[in-house]
């Protein structure tokens, strides 16, 4: 009987506090914000764990070669499905410290087995010896820098031709060129067609501009910068000519001189990555930044652009997507991760890329379930979420 009495009212006392509680809550402006903020915090770690891509086990899928011109490293590479086969077009540097470009191709996106041992294009004048007579050393050079030729492919497909940007030097500038070739003289392999290369940029220090994967309203679109004249923008230059841009003046701010500003999860902002990838969402970029904790580590975020006006940013990941955690992203340059390609199979994203500036690797994700945790968990109280750290 007494055990029975002691049981009722511990139930009922537990049913007041309860009560309590509820009533609390709904009268209680600050512990309803508390919880709800609680809430919020709890469904971004979520979102932000779909935001995160998957590397594969098979990672570093290529490595360097045996051949003089990958002997030192194979990374950043562009990417493109044609004939239903994954199409890579690779930087290599070789002996010499001269970056060419290698291809290799794969019919699942993960196993490349047709890899070529020649490049399958080499800038003009690739020892880049002009005013300067300099020299590669392995020493001053141990990471992805070069000592000439061309870097860090972006590649798209547009009304049957297949392009290619990259960095070039010019003399010791860099400046971004793009070469061209028509889709079946590309699945034939006939790399000896190259028209170009057409030089893009002014001739300072322009690196890393990508073409979109198609002409909009009309026109080429490049994406030559992702810091905007504001924070939700992006710089694109529309033109009919590609040969007619580099004529023109318009602002591409160098990223080495923009101040540091928090934005997102990141306090300095790079480069665009792969070309964009147009999703029922919207363009969806990836690009390279750095963080106020680790300032010296490339990590990639995600962020998408409006379909008719793709210079306006719609969402922002909240969080890096890939950060450099697994040994074969600090096996060479420490802390590297650089993406110059993806492309979408069967509703999955592929994102290819460089890991510590001497490998290269891929991860993937579900494409709609990462869009939707992007755009759901792109906004919401960034600063509650500060620092972020993330796989």
């Amino acid at each position: 009987m007494y055990v029975s009495l002691i049981v009722n009212v511990i139930a009922l006392l537990f049913s007041f506090f309860v009560i309590g509680l509820v009533l609390g809550i709904a009268f209680s402006k600050p512990l309803r914000k508390k919880i709800f903020t609680l809430l919020r915090i709890e469904r971004i770690r979520l979102l932000q764990h779909l935001l995160v891509l998957n590397k594969s086990h098979y990672n570093p899928i290529l490595k360097p070669g045996s051949h003089p011109w990958t002997a030192e490293a194979v990374l950043n590479p562009a990417a493109a499905v044609i004939g239903g086969r994954t199409h890579l077009i690779y930087r290599a540097i070789g002996m010499d410290g001269v970056s060419r470009l290698g291809y290799a191709s794969s019919s699942n996106g993960i196993v490349f087995d047709q890899i070529l041992p020649y490049p399958v294009y080499v800038a003009r004048n690739p020892h880049n010896i002009a005013r300067d007579r300099r020299y590669y050393s392995p020493m001053l050079y141990p990471s992805g820098g070069s000592w000439g030729g061309c870097e860090d492919p972006r590649m798209v497909v547009i009304d049957g031709w297949v392009y290619v940007t990259f960095n070039m030097f010019d003399n010791w500038t860099l400046r971004v060129a793009v070469i061209a070739l028509r889709e079946e003289d590309f699945l034939a392999k006939r790399f000896y067609l190259w028209e170009g290369p057409i030089i893009l940029s002014h001739g300072t220090r322009d690196k890393n501009w990508v073409l979109f994967p198609e002409k909009i309203h009309g026109q080429f679109a490049v994406l030559h910068s992702i810091i905007g004249p504001t924070d939700d923008h992006v710089r694109i230059e529309y033109t009919s000519d590609l040969a007619t841009l580099s004529r023109r003046r318009f602002i591409s701010p160098d990223p080495q001189k923009i101040p540091d500003k928090q934005i997102a999860w990141h306090v300095h902002t790079r480069s665009a990555g792969p070309p964009p990838l147009r999703t029922d969402k919207g363009w969806l970029v990836l690009y390279h930044a750095n963080d106020a904790h680790e300032s010296n580590r490339y990590k990639i975020g995600a962020m998408l652009l409006d379909i008719n006006d793709p210079s306006q940013i719609l969402h922002r990941a909240a969080a890096p997507v890939i950060s450099p955690d697994s040994n074969y992203e600090n096996h060479g340059k420490p802390g590297i991760v650089y993406a110059c390609g993806s492309v979408v199979r069967n509703g999955i994203l592929y994102v290819y890329y460089g890991g510590a500036d001497r490998v290269v690797c891929v991860a993937t994700a579900h494409l709609n379930t990462f869009l939707d945790a992007l755009i759901e968990g792109s906004q919401p109280a960034l600063e509650v979420m500060l620092p972020v750290q993330t796989a």
